[in-house]
């Protein structure tokens, strides 16, 4: 008989209480604006990203998960825009439906399962968006503060994201059920 673990009843009761609660629609859109944003501005350090999503002009990909979606059209210029009304023709859904366990797997450094529908060459494309684009936050923050101690605040940025990193998979290997070799028990 396997045991569970305290957290499991209250991650299970909090996934619960979340489906019931919705954000009003003012702070949907807010944050929606909000993303799209910043999706934009790190785009434009991209331009080879700029050049595909241009290719892709006036196509519109729906990112959606449980009760919320977002729908992005690429733009002439490159860029993204919010297109709430328009067909999508690409459709991203997130299959697991634990925010609990799509954030154990985004601190692992993985992606989370996600079902596609629609046009194959645009999916192509988004994919190349979301394995090559990153948000360069160490030059961002150099033009607020310089670069001496914006390379040192990053510095302590990636080695805190190690830690954490190290931190899940050595909870994730002490998890019930998995292989323990008795070493971290003291003497015999």
């Amino acid at each position: 008989m396997a045991t569970s673990s305290p957290f499991s009843s209250l991650a299970d009761a909090l996934g619960k209480l979340a489906e019931r609660i919705q954000p009003p629609d003012w702070l949907v859109d807010e944050s929606q604006h909000r993303l799209v944003l910043f999706l934009n501005h790190v785009l434009m350090q991209e331009p080879e990203a700029q050049a595909r999503l241009a290719r892709q002009k006036g196509r519109v990909v729906r990112a959606q998960w449980r009760g919320f979606s977002l729908q992005l059209a690429a733009t002439p210029a490159g860029l993204l825009e919010l297109a709430p009304s328009a067909k999508p023709d690409l459709l991203l859904t997130v299959t697991d439906e634990s925010p609990f366990s799509i954030a154990r797997e985004a601190l692992r450094g993985e992606r989370p399962a996600v079902r596609i529908e629609g046009d194959v060459q645009f999916a192509a494309e988004v994919n190349w968006l979301v394995d090559h684009v990153r948000w360069d936050a160490e030059e961002d923050l150099a033009r607020l503060i310089g670069d001496a101690p914006a390379h040192t605040l990053a510095s302590i940025g990636r080695g805190a994201r190690e830690a954490l990193h190290r931190f899940v998979a050595g909870v994730s290997a002490r998890a019930p059920g998995a292989a323990r070799d008795g070493s971290d028990q003291a003497g015999s």
